[in-house]
C-alpha cells in the first residue's frame, strides 16, 4: 500500500493508493463468478472500496464544491457494499436482480463523481486511478452477476 501526499488549501491530505492489491484481471473475475467463494471476494472488495472512498472524500478540499461532491461520493461509494450485502439476503431471484441493479447504479454513480473530481480540478487523476479501476472491475462483476441471475431466472 502506498500513501500519496497531496495538498489542497494549504493542508496535507493522505490518499490511499492500493494499485495492484486485489485487482485481478477481467478474465479471472469471470472465473471467480463461477466460484462459490467469489461472494466473499465481492463482499470484501466492495467493503474495501467503501473504505477507500471514505479516505478519498476526507482528502477533498473543504470548499463549497468539495463538500457537495464529498457528500455525493460518500453516499454512493459506501452504499454499493451495503446494497450488495442486502442482495445476498434477497428473498427471491427477482429481488436479488433488483438489489444488484441498485449496486450497479451506486458503483456507476461513484465513477461519475470521481470523474467530476478530476474534471473540476479538485484532485489529480493519478490519485484516483486505482480506485476508479476498482470501481470499473466491481461494476463488471455486478453486471455479470445480474446477467447470470437473469439467465437462471428463465
Amino acid at each position: 500500500m502506498r500513501v500519496n501526499r497531496g495538498s489542497r488549501g494549504g493542508r496535507q491530505k493522505d490518499v490511499i493508493d492500493t494499485a495492484g492489491i486485489g485487482s485481478p484481471s477481467v478474465s479471472s473475475l469471470r472465473s471467480d463468478l463461477r466460484d462459490p467463494t467469489s461472494d466473499l471476494d465481492m463482499r470484501a472488495r466492495s467493503k474495501a472500496f467503501a473504505l477507500r472512498a471514505i479516505k478519498l472524500c476526507d482528502a477533498l478540499p473543504d470548499t463549497g464544491v468539495g463538500r457537495v461532491v464529498k457528500g455525493q461520493l460518500l453516499r454512493s461509494g459506501t452504499s454499493a457494499g451495503a446494497n450488495y450485502r442486502a442482495a445476498k439476503r434477497a428473498k427471491s431471484n427477482a429481488d436479488f436482480i433488483s438489489k444488484m441493479g441498485t449496486v450497479e447504479e451506486e458503483i456507476d454513480e461513484s465513477m461519475y463523481w470521481m470523474e467530476l473530481i478530476v474534471d473540476a480540478g479538485l484532485m489529480n487523476e493519478d490519485l484516483l486511478a486505482s480506485l476508479y479501476d476498482e470501481a470499473d472491475q466491481l461494476l463488471a462483476m455486478t453486471v455479470a452477476s445480474i446477467k447470470t441471475a437473469k439467465r437462471n431466472k428463465k
